[in-house]
């Protein structure tokens, strides 16, 4: 029994030490003995996420990633994967980080830990051109499209709003061209982005409300026992945010920028 005994804490300890102690989250130390850091992206937001016809993905976040990585010294690993799966992916620990545009949230900081933000962002309302709905108050009784997993999804279900979910945003602004929804609710640098390339294309016109939905900051998600890293990735992006470098990145892909500072 004792050599048992013996043998059973001898196996603990072995497992201990290759656990960390039994240590959670991401440590900055495992990342660059990894030498690269993996993060989860929807790449269907653009400016922030955008998939290539080669299947690369870019977007302000992502170039944001890759100087981050930089100053690491590590490489960038992006995994692909719905809006939905980002944040549940990140607390598993299948992902170091997650990366879809996220806003900061009460319910969020409970399952995940966040970053300092680095912008701000708002909720925007699209309609198709001659619609009745003019403004937020308008929008009781009617269908909403939102991306599933998104705090335009819970803010809009929070309203009382018939609210249709979508994996894609792409499908959440289908739902409203095609007469299914009466209006879509996405965030609005997302929503230029897109408004623009399909009034472009010829096949109709939607039109961004001018009174925003929700204001709300943007940041990247780690699981719990990240704290070190992220305080790290806090320095680089205070870093960023101050030099004037954000706001380059959001001037290349011909955004508006509104710095977190101007809350």
């Amino acid at each position: 029994m004792k050599k048992t005994l013996i043998t059973l804490l001898c196996v603990v300890l072995a497992l201990t030490a290759l656990t960390g102690c039994g240590e959670k989250g991401t440590t900055l130390k495992s990342v660059q003995n990894a030498g690269e850091l993996v993060i989860a992206s929807s790449p269907d937001f653009p400016p922030f996420e955008s998939l290539n016809s080669d299947g690369s993905v870019d977007g302000i976040e992502i170039e944001l990633c890759n100087l981050i990585c930089e100053k690491l010294g590590v490489k960038l690993k992006i995994e692909q994967v719905d809006f939905d799966s980002v944040l549940p992916g990140v607390q598993a620990g299948k992902f170091n980080m997650g990366v879809s545009g996220i806003s900061i949230t009460e319910k969020r900081q409970k399952n995940v830990l966040f970053t300092d933000p680095y912008c701000l962002a708002a909720q925007a309302i699209v309609v198709t051109e001659g619609s009745p709905i003019t403004c937020k108050a308008d929008l009781e009784g009617k269908a909403v499209s939102v991306q599933t997993g998104t705090t335009a999804e819970s803010y809009c279900m929070e309203q009382g709003y018939a609210v249709n979910s979508f994996a894609a945003n792409s499908d959440a602004q289908a739902a409203l061209t095609t007469g299914k929804v009466d209006a879509w609710v996405i965030d609005d640098l997302t929503a230029a982005e897109m408004v623009k390339a399909y009034n472009g294309d010829g096949n109709g016109t939607l039109v961004i409300l001018p009174e925003a939905m929700t204001t709300e900051p943007y940041a990247f998600a780690f699981s719990f026992g990240s704290e070190e890293l992220v305080k790290e990735i806090n320095g680089i992006l205070s870093e960023l945010v101050a030099d004037g470098t954000v706001q380059a990145i959001f001037d290349k892909f011909d955004a508006p920028y509104t710095s977190p500072a101007q809350a």
